[in-house]
């Protein structure tokens, strides 16, 4: 109860520091710089050399590039079919093709399944999110943009100069070799991880905004309904009943199939002119509803235990 309780009190706390200007309103970018080069690394760090690899974990790390490959075809055809235009059609399947599996994903599995779940949680956002969106969202995001294309170089360099990923190749390669840190550098990742979550969700409270007179409300409802509900009801027929399987893993996987849509999937669709005003709505219409259609989902677990 705790954490979620802690879930909201982040966010109020970013939205209050935003709506009194006590910070820059671009502050919440100092907040991802420390997530994403401090925190997240030392997370990974303490959890993937304790990680018990097995055949199971493909199920996590193949749910997001299932999000964003059904996202591309069902927004990539109806987009077509109604004539919304290049930069309409790739914001909306970026925007519902990948899932907040990290800065909202861990607070949220923590509360629901307790700190085992992060490491579940993990492999869903490194091997499974960033780089599908680091190789095919920004595959995407050049086709459908009309500004410079970028290189297959450049691409590749993105993933391997990106600290969380680099930590989780660290946490691999010491996971094979059963290697674990001394006890003092461990408490240290520790500490540092823990901050994951209260930034992770006051940044996110930082950059809530919603347009009530925007143009884009009905774009944003058909990808929240993709997003929130189509694909986690599409990633349950296909692990729990066609797959047939089962247990924790598959249940923390299913949750986070449900996530709000990726900030760093905003940022990289605006960063290529993909409706930038859009993908600000879907963040944090998203968010909010989120909360709602998760704890749909995960009531489910109880009153059809799988």
């Amino acid at each position: 109860m705790a954490s979620i309780l802690l879930i909201f009190l982040c966010l109020f706390i970013g939205y209050l520091l935003k709506r009194f200007e006590v910070v820059d309103i671009n502050g919440f970018k100092i907040l991802n710089i420390l997530i994403i080069y401090v925190a997240l690394p030392a997370l990974t760090l303490h959890y993937i050399p304790r990680i018990e690899v097995d055949s199971t974990l493909v199920y996590p790390i193949l749910m997001p590039w299932l999000n964003i490959l059904l996202s591309w075809v069902v927004f990539g055809l109806i987009g077509c079919r109604f004539g919304w235009g290049k930069t309409l059609t790739g914001a909306v399947i970026l925007m519902a093709g990948f899932g907040n599996t990290s800065f909202v994903g861990i607070p949220i599995i923590q509360g629901l399944f307790g700190e085992e779940g992060i490491k579940t949680v993990i492999m869903v956002d490194q091997p499974g999110s960033f780089v599908a969106l680091t190789t095919l969202g920004i595959l995407i995001a050049n086709i459908y943009s009309s500004k410079q294309k970028s290189t297959i170089y450049t691409v590749i360099s993105n993933i391997l100069k990106f600290p969380p990923f680099i930590a989780f190749v660290i946490g691999i390669a010491l996971n094979l070799t059963s290697y674990t840190f001394p006890s003092v550098l461990d408490e240290m990742f520790i500490t540092l991880g823990g901050l994951v979550v209260p930034l992770a969700l006051i940044s996110v409270g930082m950059q809530l905004r919603l347009d009530l007179k925007s143009v884009y409300w009905r774009y944003v409802w058909l990808g929240l309904g993709f997003k929130l509900v189509l694909f986690p009801a599409f990633i349950f027929v296909l692990y729990f009943l066609i797959f047939n399987q089962n247990g924790t893993i598959i249940e923390i996987t299913w949750i986070e199939s449900a996530m709000a849509p990726m900030i760093t999937a905003g940022i990289v669709a605006s960063g290529y002119g993909l409706k930038p005003n859009y993908c600000s709505l879907m963040l944090s219409v998203g968010l909010i509803l989120s909360f709602i259609t998760i704890g749909i989902w995960y009531s489910l677990l109880s009153v059809f235990p799988i």
